[in-house]
């Protein structure tokens, strides 16, 4: 089943004028040249909110041709977006107004190029910083298989789940690209799985563990027939009713794993996705790989996780601070028997290069005291 949350608001055609030559014209101009070039249907509705909010807008505060569009008005619609509240009473955040305002600035692209306007008046627009944010959260490996273990995987609905997790585990592909799956995507023999037509429409073949291998084919062996009616399609995931499973009712069975684990961690199917990449990274696994796995066009976007990957930070962090060494529960008396013992030593370590440049941080510490009383610091 598609995602029709889309489908609750009216279309684009019915809330804009459409006159000839006028922005909403335009607009709907816009979207059916996206169809055109084969862009995704996932795309092209994110365009359509974006135009959907942007385009009545402007015609509210009478702009209502391509021509009349400004710098200004531009800045007014930024300043409208940081002061917009959302039905739950928050703010926009600075990646919701900035993801707004670049549907805007592609459509005024489109607009330029194709000789409706003369000059974009996007180009001396300045977006919003956007914050690099952590995952708000990450499974640890045992985490993991507490939530894998609340599958129950005697009755068909119970052991298509547990197969849905350990997909997600192995290979942390998105939720929509799951639902997608048929059964000749999956490479039983060589462990291998095919995501066709993922995120930009691009295909890519990831590798399957052997665990991931062992619970599809115990659940096509096992549950699917019991899951399809009528004929079958060939799509891997099915409903209780023999349908396609919707990516909405993947991410309600993650949630309900994670909860009868009793882990208190916000996430459904893309906490999964998060984890495998973080565990990648700890295990040593190149970002590269990292990032084909995930199907990232730009490695930036994966290097997120190597903020959040610090088992090899701390492995060298442990071996090389003299303070990582102490037990936690050391007293202050044991601390302060130890700088007693290191200050009598102090002689022997003259010679030690070591020594050295330790001092030589402790004369820079002091310089920079100095500076700030003197009020050159920073």
């Amino acid at each position: 089943m598609a995602d029709r949350r889309h489908l609750r608001r009216k279309p684009l055609s019915a809330v804009v004028t459409l006159e000839p030559g006028s922005l909403g014209a335009w607009a709907l101009r816009y979207l059916e040249d996206l169809t055109v070039r084969n862009y995704s249907p996932h795309t092209i509705r994110g365009e359509e909110k974006n135009l959907y909010r942007f385009v009545p807008w402007c015609e509210e505060r009478g702009v209502k041709t391509p021509a009349e569009l400004s710098v200004e008005l531009l800045e007014r619609y930024q300043r409208h977006l940081f002061h917009s509240v959302k039905a739950d009473g928050k703010r926009l955040s600075f990646h919701s107004q900035y993801d707004r305002l670049g549907g805007v600035r592609r459509f005024l692209r489109w607009l330029t190029r194709h000789r409706v306007i003369p000059m974009n008046p996007a180009t001396s627009l300045e977006p919003p910083r956007i914050e690099r944010r952590l995952p708000k959260a990450i499974l640890s490996a045992y985490e993991v298989e507490q939530i894998l273990r609340t599958a129950d995987v005697t009755t068909p609905r119970g052991l298509r789940d547990r197969t849905i997790l350990e997909v997600f585990y192995a290979t942390g592909i998105r939720r929509q690209e799951a639902a997608r799956l048929r059964i000749d995507d999956i490479d039983l023999e060589n462990g291998r799985l095919i995501v066709r037509q993922g995120k930009g429409k691009k295909d890519r073949v990831l590798p399957l563990s052997e665990r991931a291998c062992a619970w599809i084919e115990k659940y096509l062996e096992e549950a699917r027939f019991k899951l399809y009616r009528g004929p079958d399609r060939g799509v891997l995931f099915l409903t209780a009713l023999g349908a396609q499973i919707d990516p909405q009712h993947m991410t309600k069975i993650t949630r309900r794993a994670i909860e009868a684990a009793g882990i208190d961690k916000p996430g459904g199917c893309h906490l999964f996705r998060h984890t495998m990449a973080t565990l990648m990274l700890e295990g040593g696994a190149d970002l590269r790989y990292v990032q084909a796995m995930l199907g990232h066009a730009n490695i930036s976007t994966t290097e997120i996780y190597t903020r959040v990957a610090i088992g090899k930070l701390k492995e060298v962090y442990e071996q090389s601070h003299p303070g990582a060494k102490l037990k936690r529960r050391t007293t202050a008396a044991d601390a302060a028997a130890k700088d007693a013992a290191a200050a009598a030593h102090d002689d022997e370590l003259e010679g030690d290069p070591r020594h050295a440049f330790l001092a030589e941080l402790a004369a820079e510490d002091d310089e920079s005291d100095a500076a700030g009383a003197t009020g050159d610091g920073d």
